[in-house]
């Protein structure tokens, strides 16, 4: 068996191994996509083993609608960490800040599509081209998520024990070699070096499910109340929010009001 069906087994191992813990700790209330995301890849990945060993010929497709799915889950879950950090004072905030955190995500990685395609991408299909884009945005995207997410712990008032960056950090390590992987690529051309770095991103990969699982069999540290600075800030945007919502429901009255009259 090649070195890359090898990492491929292991990748596997480690995503059964981080489902079990998962249900184990019934980290399923509290991040429900993210165990979605991990049971997603698990599934996939032990898939497309299957596929690319047996029905090579379809790998490609099977490839690319993994990749689209892939990439959806993987926004909800920078969506639901966003959402869970702010848990301790959810309560105070308006209904509709999970929309706003996606709207910001979204944003953000509208923002970074331009600039993605680090590859030679004239030489591809459309398709291979959209595809490493998409890979390059979501890899963009999720190591912005966690410098930002790291950067401001002491705000939010979160450590290395607390789930959230524990998840961010997996994802943005793995990320982050993805991303210096692609880069390097772009300056070589297919050969030997290409399947060692496509290696290398492999063993990152496993990298990340490990520390999922050194990170979940512990017991995770209790959540601490913001700072004053952070409460102020969300009580300042939660107000905010609140005004323009009312005064945009005042405004849409006071015209069906005269359409009436």
């Amino acid at each position: 068996m090649s070195l890359i069906y090898i990492l491929w087994f292991a990748g596997i191992v480690a995503e059964v191994a981080v489902v079990g813990l998962l249900l184990y700790k019934r980290v399923w209330r509290t991040l429900p996509i993210f165990c979605a995301y991990v049971a997603w890849v698990l599934l996939s990945d032990a898939g497309n083993y299957m596929i690319h060993r047996f029905f090579l010929s379809s790998y490609l497709s099977a490839y690319l609608a993994e990749t689209a799915v892939d990439t959806a889950l993987e926004f909800g879950v920078l969506i639901e960490l966003a959402w869970s950090v702010l848990r301790p004072f959810r309560a105070s905030l308006p209904r509709a800040t999970p929309f706003v955190v996606g709207a910001l995500i979204l944003a953000a990685g509208a923002a970074i599509w331009p600039f993605s395609g680090i590859h030679e991408l004239a030489s591809l299909t459309s398709q291979m081209r959209n595809l490493v884009r998409m890979q390059q945005t979501a890899s963009i995207l999720r190591i912005l998520f966690f410098l930002v997410l790291a950067g401001s712990s002491q705000f939010l008032s979160i450590g290395w024990r607390n789930r959230e960056l524990q998840v961010a950090t997996g994802l943005g390590f793995y990320s982050f070699v993805s991303l210096a992987a692609e880069i390097m690529h772009s300056h070589q051309a297919m050969g030997p070096a290409y399947l060692h770095l496509q290696q290398v991103v492999v063993v990152s990969y496993i990298c990340s499910f490990l520390y999922w699982i050194f990170s979940f069999a512990q017991k995770e540290a209790e959540r601490r109340e913001f700072t004053p600075q952070m409460q102020n800030f969300l009580l300042a945007v939660a107000g905010t929010a609140r005004s323009t919502r009312v005064a945009l429901t005042n405004s849409a009255g006071g015209k069906t009001g005269k359409r009436e009259q």
